[in-house]
């Protein structure tokens, strides 16, 4: 009996990181549209490619005060 509830604690462990990874490479995708067996994730890039390309035009003073002390 114990080494069926190792089983089930290892196989549920090994599906929820799965499907967690998953949800993630979707969620970090630039894919306007993604969709894996029955899964569909429909998403506007748009609104984040305007914020990466603001935030990479005018980065924050924070991230200049640390350059400035390690130097």
């Amino acid at each position: 009996m114990a080494l069926s509830e190792v089983f089930w604690v290892a196989f549920l462990s090994t599906t929820t990181g799965f499907l967690l990874k998953l949800v993630s490479m979707i969620y970090k995708s630039k894919c306007s549209e993604c969709s894996i067996c029955c899964i569909t994730c429909k998403r506007n890039v748009e609104l984040e490619e305007k914020e990466f390309e603001f935030n990479r035009l005018h980065p924050s003073p924070k991230a200049e005060s640390k350059a400035d002390l390690s130097v």
